[in-house]
């Protein structure tokens, strides 16, 4: 792997569930905007055009709560950098950036991407 993707690669992020992080949703049930805010750029993990079950099942080992996806053009569609970044425990962990400046999501951005995530596993 490297840091070329396609636009239609899945990203994949663990959200806490309602019952435990209230703030990480909205009223509707759907995924807040919150959700997608991390300083340090926002952790996913990369579909790499896996299996879901098997993406998810293997996220579950290691996050609880809930697993929602984005396509890396809906990131690039505002503006976002994505970015390959394996970890010793995951050869497919990625972060989402704000910019090439900041990886700081912007207020704008987490709420485009909150709009069209789409909830794979509760």
């Amino acid at each position: 792997m490297n840091n070329i993707f396609r636009n239609d690669e899945l990203l994949y992020r663990a959200v806490f569930p309602p019952e435990h992080r209230k703030m990480f949703w909205r009223d509707d049930l759907h995924v807040s905007s919150a959700a997608f805010l991390d300083k340090k750029g926002l952790s996913v993990e990369r579909g790499d055009y896996r299996c879901e079950e098997d993406v998810v099942s293997n996220m579950k080992k290691f996050f609880i709560g809930c697993i929602i996806s984005v396509t890396v053009e809906l990131c690039l569609a505002v503006n976002a950098f994505v970015i390959y970044k394996p970890t010793k425990r995951s050869k497919y962990h990625t972060e989402i950036h704000g910019s090439d400046k900041n990886p700081l999501l912007s207020p704008s951005q987490r709420r485009h991407l909150s709009n069209y995530c789409k909830i794979v596993s509760a």
